[in-house]
């Protein structure tokens, strides 16, 4: 058994409870390098809720799904601004990629040289969306 750490031995792979919340519908985000001083950048990734989404959510539970399709948004943002209801006036989105599947997931990450340990709950983070 390795001592080295998933983002140290060069694994993809998801942490089990960020894993759970993106198969559960939860959104993810995590703080990149921004395009110059004064600004802050966010990517994240956002499940597709369905109709059974849905239905689930009406009877009062979450649905699980590991076929989901994910957004990938980068988005970079005027620091100044991240804490008021204006944060998007002068937001600029970089890129972004839809994807189905957990391993198309990771693999646009790796291709936009992420790992997924970088990610957390959007309520850990100053993401403003």
């Amino acid at each position: 058994m390795s001592a080295e750490s998933p983002a140290t031995s060069g694994r993809w792979e998801w942490p089990t409870d960020r894993l759970t919340a993106l198969r559960l519908g939860q959104r993810l985000v995590a703080e990149v390098a921004a395009s110059r001083s004064g600004r802050r950048a966010f990517v994240d990734v956002r499940p597709h809720r369905t109709p059974a989404d849905t239905a689930a959510a009406g009877e009062g539970w979450k649905r699980a799904d590991q076929a989901r399709t994910f957004t990938l948004q980068h988005w970079d943002y005027e620091a100044e601004r991240l804490d008021g209801y204006d944060y998007d006036i002068g937001a600029v989105l970089i890129k972004s990629a839809t994807v189905v599947g957990e391993l198309e997931l990771t693999t646009a990450l790796g291709e936009w040289g992420l790992h997924p340990e970088l990610f957390a709950y959007p309520w850990h983070s100053d993401d403003p969306t």
